[in-house]
């Protein structure tokens, strides 16, 4: 039995940052090769229950919906002729919605920004909504126009300290570090790993001693990437004395994509993302990916 295509999800409203979005998962797809699904959320179903489509009675906002979707998947087709494009109108608010397309996904792209005069506080209420429960790796296309369109030539990860407590903090392990080498490879670019380190003090030992340390951690946390995995990827360890927010918000300057991990906690169904996490997601000069930790 062969295994399972799980397509790249990506979230559209018909604004400009959801097709900047769609752009950007519809290349992320052709890299994999997978299929796209392309999802619109729409109450209208709900609400008006279901009237077939030839009916001269449907409703603007199925009408509406139905467009966003038809200019949608032509967009997709025309910027890869050979990807596989699926529509779906989701009866339902965006957020739930795409949290259940990213059940079988493997991966959810969303715009920074939507449409209306609300488009200011989108990210906040479906991209971190998102970001901070999905299951699967989650892109918040965001950030200037060059990194957004790959001409960096570089992948960053956060790697975070490894004798962090559990919680929603970021922490990039396994998951996340595996992410951004595929997408390196993928793309045929640098993968830049970044630690940020502060000295607090003799308890934490020298300065020098933290910075040996932080590098064994950069170490580490490549150590189990696979050398097939890493053979064709350039990769460059920094180690940098600075706030991981700063670290990481710098770093995203010079990068076509950062990633980031995300714990999930079982049974717990709330906000899982910690303060650098919402940092980068709303002042990243690049896309975001929110890798979920286990």
């Amino acid at each position: 039995m062969g295994t399972v295509e799980l397509p790249v999800v990506v979230g559209v409203d018909g604004s400009d940052a959801a097709f900047d979005a769609l752009d950007w998962a519809a290349d992320l797809a052709t890299r994999r090769g997978l299929p796209l699904r392309i999802v619109h959320a729409s109450l209208w179903e709900r609400y008006e229950g279901y009237i077939p489509s030839t009916s001269p009675d449907r409703p603007a906002e199925r009408i509406r919906s139905e467009t966003v979707l038809a200019m949608a998947a032509e967009r997709a087709g025309r910027r890869a002729s050979a990807l596989k494009v699926m529509t779906d109108v989701a009866p339902d608010d965006p957020v739930t919605a795409l949290l259940r397309a990213g059940q079988s996904a493997d991966a959810v792209v969303v715009g920074s920004r939507g449409r209306g005069e609300f488009a200011s506080l989108l990210l906040g209420s479906v991209g971190l909504g998102i970001a901070a429960r999905a299951h699967c790796p989650v892109v918040v296309v965001r950030g200037r126009p060059e990194n957004v369109r790959g001409r960096m030539g570089r992948v960053t990860v956060g790697i975070a300290e490894r004798e962090r407590p559990a919680g929603p903090e970021p922490a990039c392990g396994a998951a996340a570090t595996a992410f951004a080498l595929r997408e390196a490879r993928l793309r045929g670019c640098e993968l830049e790993a970044v630690h940020a380190w502060r000295y607090a003090g003799e308890e934490h030992g020298t300065p020098e001693e933290r910075a040996r340390r932080a590098g064994e951690l950069l170490e580490e946390a490549l150590g189990g990437a696979s050398a097939a995995a890493l053979a064709p990827v350039p990769v460059a360890h920094r180690v940098v004395e600075a706030s991981p927010r700063k670290a990481l918000l710098d770093a995203s300057a010079h990068s076509d994509l950062l990633v980031v991990g995300a714990r999930r906690r079982q049974g717990h169904f709330g906000m899982q993302l910690g303060l650098v996490n919402h940092a980068v997601l709303h002042h990243a000069q690049c896309p975001v990916a929110v890798v979920p930790q286990g």
